[in-house]
């Protein structure tokens, strides 16, 4: 049977990389939104409400995928909901899909609160994971959506057969406008407010962060190891962190981001705002420069993230993800951080997201 996937959150940063890397290796691809379009030649898009099984079910009516990758969740304002709005989205397509038959294998993306705990709890002072974080340490005693989903996975696993791969992947660096948690596009946005009015580029967040070690996800190496996981018989029914394979200090790369954009910076200072503290109103400048530079988006709050920005720069430890369980299964890939950071200021410029 040839290959056919369905991408849930074909728009995200991890859903809209993956499409491209499916359909470049000429997988059927669908993309499946609630009502977004996504402008991507080959992706077969589909719109339906993943919290309405009925809509489900006819949306899906004529389509009988082999892989479904789950790459989007909903945000709500407790732990709690966020239990019960993102399993349901993934019990309401896998209960719509079994009847078909068809589907061979599931793959869903987490994160690294997998580790350091949800939003309430997230790495605050006094909480020390142990670091690098490996996929063998234990779930925390804390409620977490990403557990959830994880077990909706795993029941219906048991009942329909198919195989199943979750991917933990840190701070994810892509592109996608009006994404929740941006950290890329937050930092692109805020340098240019920086660089437009002669400010310096002012960091954000804790002294743990700015001398630690940490890494980042690029999309696009996750959309790699999505594929190689679900075509690999030796990665089946397992977890993988995925990250770039490199490490760095913020200290070294906040004063490279600064240089690609010709602006001064500050490093950690005792007391510093956060960065949403920081841009807290900058929507009106914002809208000056989108303007003035004829750029695409002129509401700030459709491209930056900065509460989810400050919650990575501000944890009160460094943080850095261990790769050896799929590295020794035979996943090779690589990504360099700095290179991802600026391949995709160099696309938001040439799509005009942020002034050239």
């Amino acid at each position: 049977m040839k290959n056919s996937a369905l991408i849930v959150g074909a728009s995200g940063i991890a859903g809209n990389n993956l499409a491209q890397e499916l359909l470049e290796n000429k997988w059927t691809t669908y993309g499946i939104t609630r009502s977004s379009e996504v402008n991507l030649k080959g992706l077969k898009n589909i719109k339906a409400d993943l919290l309405d099984p009925k809509a489900l079910e006819k949306a899906l009516k004529d389509i009988e995928p082999t892989h479904v990758f789950f790459t989007a969740w909903i945000l709500k304002d407790s732990e709690e909901e966020n239990i019960k709005v993102n399993s349901k989205i993934v019990r309401n397509l896998l209960d719509v899909l079994s009847p078909k038959k068809s589907v061979k294998h599931v793959a869903l993306v987490t994160g690294l609160k997998h580790y350091l705990g949800p939003f309430e709890n997230y790495a605050k002072a006094g909480f020390s994971p142990e670091t690098p974080v490996r996929t063998e340490h234990p779930r925390l005693a804390l409620k977490n959506f990403y557990y959830a989903q994880e077990d909706e996975v795993y029941e219906a696993s048991k009942r329909d057969g198919f195989t199943w791969s979750i991917h933990r992947a840190h701070t994810m660096i892509g592109q996608a406008v009006g994404n929740l948690m941006n950290m890329g596009t937050t930092l692109a946005v805020y340098a240019s407010i920086c660089k437009e009015h002669g400010t310096p580029f002012i960091w954000p967040g804790s002294e743990a962060q700015w001398n630690g070690i940490s890494d980042v996800t690029d999309a696009s190496i996750l959309a790699k190891q999505f594929i190689w996981a679900a075509t690999t018989p030796a990665a089946e029914n397992e977890a993988f962190n995925i990250v770039n394979g490199d490490v760095f200090r913020w200290s070294w790369l906040w004063k490279e981001i600064a240089n690609y954009f010709g602006i001064e910076y500050q490093g950690y200072v005792e007391n510093n705002k956060t960065l949403e503290e920081m841009m807290q109103n900058d929507e009106a400048i914002w809208k000056q420069m989108s303007e003035q530079h004829k750029l695409v988006e002129s509401e700030l709050k459709k491209l930056a993230s900065p509460w989810h920005t400050d919650l990575d720069l501000g944890r009160p430890i460094e943080v850095m993800t261990n790769m050896a369980k799929s590295r020794q299964l035979g996943f090779k890939e690589y990504h360099d951080t700095r290179e991802s950071f600026f391949n995709l200021f160099t696309k938001l410029k040439e799509q005009k997201i942020i002034p050239a």
